[in-house]
């Protein structure tokens, strides 16, 4: 991560702690009030073929002993009514402003992510995770909802990490490549105000 995009996320992350405060205050006493403890999801995610972290996020599940993969409509009687609504405008991802503060995350780039796939496919995350990891960027704004709707058609676990592994991930790897070799300030001030419209229009729809 180069200097100038740190600087980036530190400013940007800090403006939004104190902007959004009360509001993660607010859904983290809804996610409370509504399912309980734990209100927060933290998952082993990896910002390096090396390196993992935990990444933070409002608990939108029921809790399980085991749980694994990605998420197809195996698991969407888990997702709470409240986790429902968070997940509708990704405001289930506001404590990754921490994530961002520690240096996990950047603002911008590839989704972090989990350890199976990248010990899975080295040869794949051996050069998406040259760039830090990122809360948005560009795989996700084209190809985020398309693969919803591709897991959400799998019934099976198994069917799930099919699909995944051998649609989502090649697609999403040359997403994150292309943006790899034109990322700069001005394109990820881009992506990130292309992200906020793409919120806006999915509450207006």
């Amino acid at each position: 991560m180069t200097w100038r995009k740190r600087i980036f996320d530190l400013f940007f992350a800090s403006l939004l702690v104190v902007i959004l405060g009360p509001f993660i205050l607010w859904f983290a006493w809804v996610v409370w009030r509504e399912d309980g403890r734990p209100i927060f999801y933290a998952a082993e995610r990896m910002k390096s073929p090396t390196e993992s972290f935990r990444l933070w996020k409002f608990r939108t599940m029921s809790v399980v002993d085991d749980d694994s993969g990605v998420s197809g409509a195996h698991k969407a009687a888990r997702v709470t009514p409240t986790g429902e609504r968070l997940r509708r405008r990704r405001l289930d991802e506001f404590p990754q402003l921490w994530n961002i503060l520690k240096g996990d995350l950047s603002f911008v780039g590839p989704r972090p992510p989990l350890r199976e796939y990248v010990e899975r496919f080295p040869e794949i995350y051996g050069e998406v995770l040259k760039s830090r990891p990122g809360v948005t960027g560009l795989a996700t704004i084209v190809f985020h909802k398309h693969e919803g709707r591709l897991l959400s058609a799998c019934i099976t676990a198994e069917e799930t990490d099919d699909v995944y592994c051998r649609i989502c991930i090649p697609r999403k790897a040359r997403l994150d490549l292309i943006y790899q070799r034109h990322q700069s300030t001005c394109y990820d001030f881009d992506l990130v105000f292309q992200t906020i419209g793409n919120l806006f229009r999915r509450r207006q729809g």
